[in-house]
């Protein structure tokens, strides 16, 4: 076979049929329909991978479907193994996932197409890693079937060209490039714990008023120390508040801007382009799909590297939330508010704050939901109240997230540096341009 890309190393090229036969190995597609219905779909069970839970390589399970066990041992055919790899059969057909220990037995769930290698002839890792090649990618989007709507099926799938090196090089480049995947899901888990941290900080002090309620019963303020729990009344006012405290509706704690509405005549791929900051950016960073323009739309469209962005469109379970943005200057795009500084809130505060009310914020655009969307407006915003305290406690919350924020941030940032090395190495390990020991001094500058 052809290889999709030039070769610098006399390695064998062989179609992904191939290398998914003997033994059980096969190329299979999820149930359909008609075998799993949507009211089969249970609170409490087995997880059912679906296209939607395909993200960065890795399978999600923060809105993952869920089956009895009956259905489980009915659907043994689709059962996932560790090794196996999982696309979407529609849609974006270019993501995929690498089934690990985690989600052994799993099901592999509608809209979902399973491929489960030979290892005698490939290691799973390295052939999940060399489907993310940008030239695969590329070619499976422009031989996939339908224009409207991109359909991936085994036939497609199993005419995909694969390059071979042996198992042995095969392995040291997957643990290679795997091992930088590790440290970006370390950087994940770290910055989640670190959200966690100023969320719980923030319910504490402005939701639960725990310093106020301890010091009401004589008591010292847990993990605080006494000069800071001096700055914390000891009692309640008729309103629920501590004294001295207020409530002010959330838009008023810094300055909202929405983006702008980019159209066709705006993008371009001028070199001094910037690109366009949409939800998807927001979830994905910039990737192939991502459109640039250098349509200059004013100073307060253009965003900056540590922005604080709200998106208030889109589902709202996985679309209505904020986020810093850790890539450099961008457009943005509508559906998403610039949440800035205006001297009422540090950004750290306003991230907690709106990382903490999540779950309200979802609940308001889903009682607006139309055909699976819901929506934030500036009225709800107006109308969402938030407690400020006195000048002081809000200080000294500042000068106590501040650090865990900078941290949090640096994960991201981070992360960035390490998918930018990763992506850098993929293509040219997979065409034996660059070597093993090579990268591992590369990689070694960097991390």
């Amino acid at each position: 076979m052809t290889p999709l890309f030039s070769l610098e190393a006399t390695w064998s090229v062989a179609s992904l049929q191939e290398l998914c036969s003997g033994g059980d190995a096969s190329i299979q597609t999820g149930p359909f329909g008609s075998q799993l219905h949507a009211s089969d779909y249970v609170e409490d069970g087995i997880p059912c991978v679906m296209p939607q839970d395909i993200r960065d390589g890795r399978i999600s399970i923060e809105n993952v479907a869920r089956i009895s066990e009956d259905d489980h041992r009915r659907l043994h055919r689709f059962h996932l193994r560790q090794g196996d790899i999982v696309y979407p059969r529609r849609g974006d057909i270019s993501k995929r996932a690498l089934i690990g220990r985690r989600e052994a037995e799993w099901l592999c769930g509608t809209g979902c197409l399973r491929i489960r290698p030979n290892t005698s002839s490939v290691v799973p890792s390295f052939l999940a890693y060399y489907l993310s090649h940008p030239d695969v990618r590329a070619w499976i989007e422009g031989n996939a079937v339908g224009a409207t709507m991109p359909h991936l099926n085994t036939g497609l799938a199993g005419s995909i060209p694969v390059v071979c090196p042996s198992l042995a090089e095969q392995k040291a480049i997957a643990e290679m490039l795997g091992a930088l995947d590790d440290k970006i899901e370390l950087n994940r888990r770290m910055s989640a714990t670190l959200e966690e941290m100023a969320r719980a900080l923030y319910r504490s002090w402005f939701v639960d008023f725990d310093p106020v309620h301890a010091r009401a019963l004589g008591q010292p303020p847990a993990h605080m120390d006494a000069t800071t729990a001096a700055l914390f009344p000891d009692s309640f006012g008729p309103d629920g508040l501590p004294k001295g405290w207020r409530e002010e509706p959330i838009i008023e704690q810094a300055s909202w801007v929405n983006g702008a509405a980019h159209k066709n005549m705006h993008f371009s791929r001028n070199p001094e382009a910037l690109p366009v900051v949409k939800i998807a950016e927001l979830k994905s960073g910039i990737t192939s799909g991502t459109k640039f323009t250098a349509t200059d739309l004013g100073a307060k469209y253009r965003i900056t590297k540590g922005e604080l962005l709200f998106s208030w469109s889109g589902n709202p379970d996985t679309s209505i939330d904020a986020f810093v943005w850790p890539h450099d200057d961008a457009w943005l795009n509508q559906h998403i508010f610039a949440v800035r500084e205006n001297g009422r809130a540090g950004k750290a505060l306003l991230f907690a704050m709106l990382r903490f009310y999540k779950p309200e914020f979802a609940e308001i655009a889903r009682n607006k939901q139309t055909t699976g969307l819901g929506h934030i407006t500036r009225k709800d915003l107006e109308a969402f109240p938030v407690r400020i305290p006195t000048s002081d406690i809000a200080r000294s919350f500042e000068d106590r997230i501040e650090p865990l924020f900078k941290r949090y941030q640096n994960c991201l940032y981070g992360s960035i540096s390490l998918a930018t090395l990763r992506d850098t190495l993929l293509p040219r390990l997979m065409s034996g341009e660059l070597r093993i020991r090579e990268a591992e001094k590369r990689v070694e500058e960097v991390v």
